[in-house]
């Protein structure tokens, strides 16, 4: 048996969230006893898929029929469901993401299988298979019993420590997976993909800085994209921001936006609503900047600076630069 684990690719490589979720699942399979198999669908770098034997997989499973190249829930989880088939796999792993979520609740619909998403932890697997998993947007945590026989696990991103000590070198084994696609699958057409123009994905980033109305309008952004360039980092928005076009409506980070959980987080003049922390609260760290001491965003913030963001953020990006 193996646990399988459904990989996302951008531009051919595996996401990170994706190979914190082969991590997550090499640690369920030193439990269990299993193998790891990891299954990529569409165009992929072979050497890149190899990769996936860094964090734990034996072996990658690729379905690299040109059908696949387009992300399509429908026919994602029928393949899933087919290398689950094959592997003779009880759990199932997949990492949270808007795809992620649509493939897993298919995939277990079709395999009759338990499924808990916004897995936050390891499973405890004694006797009984319990998972720990965020609730109420991720303020509170609950403890989820699966009693089928195949488990179908979403986990959310920096679920699982990845530090350098851990990462192998070992290369996967890539093995070509034919499977069966049905027409019916794909009765609707992609007609065209918009990508973003910003280089940094920000479900991926692993450092996010993100501007409110405390910028003042969109013709003062500069010092924040500054601050940005310098760490590496994507930026972001709250909703009012992007409802006054200030910038733009894929960058807007909260409820009814993106969610994220990067390792560093901050917020440059965003007062903290309750929408806008919904969507930040699984960030490793959160440093906020406003001239408010009262802003509600300080209370859920590691560290806090009380200041003009005119004035600190030129003198942060300063530091940043005279560290490189």
């Amino acid at each position: 048996m193996s646990v399988l684990i459904y990989v996302e690719l951008d531009n051919g490589s595996i996401k990170k969230t994706s190979l914190e979720a082969v991590a997550y699942g090499a640690k369920i399979a030193e439990k269990t006893g299993d193998k790891v198999a990891v299954l990529a669908l569409g165009k992929a770098d072979i050497s890149e898929l190899e990769k996936a034997g860094n964090y734990g997989a034996g072996k990658v499973l690729h379905a690299a029929d040109d059908k696949l190249d387009q992300e399509n829930s429908l026919a994602y989880a029928d393949v899933l469901t087919q290398a689950a088939h094959q592997e003779n796999s009880k759990i199932i792993i997949l990492s949270k993401s808007g795809l992620g979520d649509a493939v897993a609740a298919r995939a277990a619909a079709k395999l009759k299988a338990g499924i808990v998403s916004g897995v936050t932890g390891l499973p405890e697997i004694n006797g009984s298979f319990k998972v720990p998993r965020g609730i109420f947007t991720g303020k509170a945590f609950a403890t989820t019993e699966i009693k089928s026989d195949i488990k179908v696990l979403v986990v959310k991103k920096n679920a699982i420590e990845m530090d350098e000590s851990s990462v192998r070198t070992v290369n996967a084994d890539v093995e070509t997976f034919s499977s069966v696609l049905r027409d019916s699958d794909f009765k609707a057409t992609i007609v065209e993909v918009e990508k973003a123009a910003s280089e940094l994905s920000l479900t991926e980033a692993s450092i996010i800085v993100s501007g409110g109305r405390g910028m003042k309008g969109p013709e003062n952004w500069q010092p924040l994209l500054d601050l940005a360039k310098a760490l590496g980092a994507a930026t972001g928005c709250s909703k009012p921001v992007s409802d006054l076009d200030w910038r733009p409506h894929h960058e807007h980070i909260g409820q009814t936006g993106i969610k994220v959980a990067p390792d560093l987080y901050i917020a440059c003049g965003i007062s903290g609503a309750i929408q806008h922390l919904a969507g930040v609260n699984g960030s490793k760290c959160i440093v906020v900047i406003n001239k408010d001491p009262e802003a509600p965003f300080f209370k859920a913030a590691d560290y806090g600076i009380v200041g003009d963001l005119f004035e600190v953020l030129p003198k942060l990006t300063e530091a940043v630069k005279n560290l490189k």
